[in-house]
């Protein structure tokens, strides 16, 4: 079919002018003073077509004639060209990316110089080869064709198109050898070193660390060369940690100008005529249950005993009474997505006028929230829900260990101080023991993970690492805001509204198999089948709790299922056993809630799916970015957390350690020490004089000739050998058999089979 043709069937097959036609039109007048076609619609328009088609075929089809029209269209079309939905050929026309031969999606590199592409729309990951990568920056956007499967029945991708270069600024540390300078980046997943010429290195140091600014990106055939845009300081300066981890994963620290000229009217105190129109909740005794160092508050919470059952109110901060969309404060917090929290500071998705006052549900001042009402049966059903903005003050700021001191030990000093909001507490601790039954019931995946707390000297440096004990207080708050979280879900799913879910897909098939092999090898099996339930999961768990390798099948459990994501496409949760599931609790700190609070507005004025400012492409591509954000924030504060336990044993060489094998690869095994939760590697070659055979279903070494097996969760005794700061990489060496220093006798040598 020509272009000529394609056209006249794309204005054919409408009945009315494009702009009549395009079923998103009202959405994108609200949204713009010169509307044009949406994505959708451009969409559908090249589909119609069934060829590419060039800039002025397309603007044709659609029937825009006007200059302006036409500049709209110029920017809408690159966005898309951006963002993956379109690929601009070698004839600059316009081509549709679709999921057979060409796949958009981010690039994650790995340290040995190879790749993945992982695909915007879900699936497999695309291998790229160390040649494919030699353009390409870990984070950077591409589009890739399918050229066949590798050995291990991988996907492998060429690269046909970069969409995106997501890589501005590297941090790493200087060197010049020969005359040449260069900066090695910080970030492993970056293959590249920096070549910086002699006119571009100002005054730095050799061994500092610094922030090298990419003036030409990689190509094929020539490296990446850059200029040092700024010094940050030497390698071992107390705080360095968080400030390369910053830097490294790109995280915005100071606000724009723009933004800070939109909250430059905002005060302390919430004004009167912001009150107007809501509930009056002042009366009713909140309290806000954190951690001790919490400084931002965004949910409060109210028990009270019903004749059935609880009515429980979950308040949250309304922080979409300050956030409007399209705003310069709204595009910073969703380009940050999240706020990160790192060891001895935080970066707030919003700025501390709202995130510290306005919006924080600070004691005893007022403020604007959004509340979720539940009826909670005896049995721990909600029964009902609703939503209602409403203005509260709360009664009391509250920490864990307090409210566990109350309502389990009967701290009588506490009860004295708290007398006002402890019946309440009372109720709020019954209420938990029912939901927490009825989770049970449920079959939701109740996995015991450690958080550990860092302490600073006055230097600056790391003194100590504590682990996080949960209490009762910790599960409560979690039971009511799960609760919450699920109404909101609800409500979405009852009005058909688009959404962002927080959603988790059930386990890959491989990795069942895997699963099931390795619990055969223990005696233990995984029911359900090809398709096993969270139900399944949890009685597993149930029967393995007494035994002495229960860390070690909690781990490989853990390991079998994918990450929690966003998404607009709900596929239920299912580690939590929850068949619709969002996030509703976090607006100050996450860019999702934020979303979600705006959709249940909406529902509350009256609107309906067709009006949401919203659509499910948009929402898509929200969840997407909010969860690369996640991401990004998780590996910036497991970067921070690596180098400070380095620090921290940096003075225990030759000290031994009991601890417990973590991970076992080919190359070695991975100890976590007991108490101060500090991992490192004890290195195939450290091993006892042997050759050892890999099983990775097993998780286990095996000596060719002792017979002796290094498997996850046994338990060791290792000695520190070495810590590489640089390398964020501890490196230990067997001392001897936990057993052993525990007067216990080893076990024997299993005896090789013929």
């Amino acid at each position: 079919m020509s272009n000529e043709s394609a056209i006249r069937v794309a204005k054919s097959s409408k009945s009315t002018p494009p702009r009549l036609a395009d079923p998103h039109r009202q959405r994108e007048a609200r949204k713009y003073a010169n509307p044009i076609p949406s994505r959708e619609f451009i969409l559908e328009t090249l589909t119609q077509a069934g060829v590419p088609m060039v800039f002025s075929e397309l603007a044709a089809a659609l029937d825009l004639a006007g200059d302006e029209d036409r500049v709209a269209l110029e920017r809408r079309l690159a966005a898309m060209v951006r963002d993956g939905q379109l690929v601009r050929n070698r004839k600059e026309a316009f081509c549709l990316v679709n999921r057979r031969d060409l796949i958009a999606g981010r690039v994650i590199g790995h340290p040995d110089g190879f790749g993945f592409l992982i695909p915007d729309e879900g699936g497999d990951d695309v291998y790229l080869y160390p040649r494919q990568m030699k353009a390409l920056f870990h984070n950077d956007r591409a589009v890739v064709r399918v050229i066949g499967r590798d050995a291990r029945g991988r996907l492998e991708g060429s690269v046909v198109e970069i969409l995106a270069r997501n890589t501005r600024t590297v941090v790493g540390r200087f060197y010049q050898e020969s005359g040449v300078g260069f900066v090695v980046p910080d970030n492993k997943r970056l293959a590249h070193d920096i070549i910086i010429p002699s006119d571009r290195i100002g005054a730095v140091e050799q061994g500092q660390i610094v922030v090298a600014e990419i003036t030409d990106q990689p190509t094929k055939r020539t490296q990446p060369i850059g200029r040092i845009a700024e010094v940050v300081g030497n390698h071992m300066a107390p705080g360095m940690e968080t400030d390369i981890a910053i830097r490294t994963h790109d995280l915005p620290v100071e606000f724009p100008d723009a933004v800070l000229a939109e909250i430059a009217g905002l005060g302390a105190e919430v004004p009167e005529t912001a009150k107007a129109g809501r509930i009056d909740l002042r009366q009713v005794p909140l309290v806000t249950i954190d951690g001790a160092d919490a400084r931002d508050f965004d949910d409060a919470v109210y028990c009270e005993r019903k004749p059935k059952g609880w009515r429980l109110l979950v308040c949250i901060a309304d922080v979409s009474a300050y956030v409007a969309p399209g705003t310069a404060l709204d595009q910073e917090a969703q380009g940050r997505g999240n706020s990160v929290y790192f060891p001895d500071r935080v970066i707030p998705m919003l700025p501390e006028v709202l995130s510290n006052g306005l919006c924080s549900l600070n004691p005893e001042v007022d403020r604007l929230c959004l509340s979720c009402e539940m009826l909670i049966s005896l049995d721990g059903k909600v029964s009902r829900s609703k939503f209602f903005p409403a203005v509260m003050r709360s009664q009391a700021r509250l920490t864990y260990d307090q409210v566990a001191a109350l309502v389990v030990d009967g701290d009588q000093a506490l009860a004295k101080r708290f007398g006002q909001v402890l019946p309440h507490l009372r109720e709020l601790h019954a209420l938990f023991q029912a939901l927490h039954q009825a989770r049970t019931e449920r079959g939701a995946i109740d996995f015991d993970t450690t958080e550990t707390r860092f302490e600073f000297n006055d230097q600056g440096r790391i003194a100590a690492i504590h682990p996080l004990v949960r209490n009762d207080a910790h599960r409560l708050i979690e039971e009511c805001m799960l609760a919450a979280n699920v109404a909101a879900a609800r409500l979405f799913e009852r009005h058909k509204l688009p959404a962002l879910y927080r959603i988790h897909e059930m386990p890959k098939e491989e990795k069942l198999t895997d699963l099931r092999t390795f619990l055969g090898e223990l005696g233990l099996s995984l029911g359900g089948g090809n398709k096993p339930t969270t139900q399944d999961y949890a009685a597993l768990l149930e029967a393995a709790k007494d035994r002495p390798d229960r860390h070690l099948i909690q781990t490989v459990l853990l390991r079998s299922m994918p990450q929690a994501r966003y998404s607009s496409d709900n596929v239920g949760h299912f580690g939590l056993a929850y068949p619709a599931y969002t996030h509703f609790t976090s607006p100050i700190r996450r860019y999702p809630d934020l979303i979600v609070h705006r959709a249940i507005k909406h529902l509350l004025s009256g609107g309906k799916a067709e009006d949401f400012d919203y659509s499910k492409t948009v929402l898509q591509g929200i969840g997407e970015h909010c969860s690369g954000s996640e991401r990004r924030a998780d590996e910036a504060t497991r970067d921070a957390e690596s180098w400070l336990k380095c620090e921290y044993m940096q003075d225990k060489l030759g000290e031994e350690f009991d601890g417990t094998i973590t991970s076992v690869n080919s190359f070695g095994i991975f100890v976590e020490l007991d108490g101060i939760f500090v991992d490192g590697l004890v290195h195939i070659t450290a091993l006892d004089n042997d050759y050892y055979h890999y099983n990775p279903i097993g998780h286990r070494l095996t000596g060719e000739r002792t017979g002796i097996v290094h498997r996850l969760g046994d338990r060791v005794r290792i000695q520190v050998a070495a810590v590489n700061l640089d390398e964020r990489k501890i490196d230990f060496v067997l001392a001897k058999r936990a057993e052993q220093a525990k007067g216990e006798p080893s076990a024997k040598p299993r005896r090789r089979r013929k």
